[in-house]
């Protein structure tokens, strides 16, 4: 496949998770919604299937939609290292776009929103207890399962046009949803479980400096690096522990 056809695939299925995960928390955080304050399984939930509608979306590519997940497999040796920043600028693009749209589907309800300073949230992580080692080994440890699953799993292959099966072929992406639904509600509590730095990052980006919202808060830089950098380790993590088990065999 083309760097040109990877980046576009990327970008679009990256911009759909999104639109769908920022989407879900600003359904339930912004006042005059109808999932107003529906909770936190309400947030999961839509996270795990906006993963699966926008990995079904970029099939084409191999549907990382994640820095962490492309990480791994150039680690892994399933994905050549040369693509590895065409597949994170689409992803990052892609996550910018994403949090543009689903600021400007629920423009009307940011506007009436009565602490806008408190909106971050919705399209970034932050830790419940600050402290950056922890975080950061939070988002080791999420990032870890994800990325081993999707390496582990029985008869994992990638397919001729670089689609993978990760052995239930009835299952398709939404076995990954349902992996990321079980680390979110796991796992997540600390810190918001980014587990992929494109999702958090593009969105702080948007949020900073392209989304109009009045007396938004700080963009919280200082916390930044934490869901970028620990997903990266725990993939590549992962990758290094695919590769010692298939050295066994």
């Amino acid at each position: 496949m083309s760097a040109g056809a990877i980046f576009v695939w990327e970008l679009l299925g990256t911009a759909v998770l999104i639109l769908l995960g920022n989407g879900v928390v600003a359904n339930h955080v912004l006042r005059k919604n109808n999932g107003h304050g529906a909770g936190t399984l309400f947030i999961t939930f839509g996270w795990a299937f906006a993963v699966f509608t926008g990995a079904s979306i970029a099939a084409p590519s191999g549907a990382h939609l994640n820095p962490a997940v492309t990480l791994g497999l150039a680690i892994a040796d399933k994905v050549a290292w040369s693509d590895v920043p065409i597949y994170i600028a689409g992803q990052l693009v892609g996550a910018i776009l994403g949090a543009i749209l689903c600021w400007a589907l629920y423009k009307l309800q940011f506007d009436d929103h009565p602490a806008p300073e408190e909106t971050l949230g919705i399209f970034s992580t932050a830790p419940q207890i600050p402290n950056k080692v922890w975080n950061l080994v939070t988002e080791i440890i999420g990032t870890f399962v994800l990325v081993a699953w999707i390496l582990l799993s029985p008869a994992y292959a990638m397919g001729e046009k670089g689609t993978p099966d990760f052995g239930n072929s009835a299952l398709g992406y939404a076995g990954v949803s349902f992996v990321v639904l079980v680390i979110g509600i796991s796992l997540g509590g600390p810190t918001g479980y980014a587990i992929n730095p494109a999702r958090d990052l593009g969105p702080r980006i948007a949020y900073a400096f392209i989304l109009p919202i009045k007396r938004k808060a700080n963009p919280n830089w200082g916390y930044s690096w934490v869901p970028v950098v620990g997903p990266l380790v725990g993939g590549a993590l992962a990758a290094l522990l695919y590769l010692g088990v298939h050295n066994l065999t």
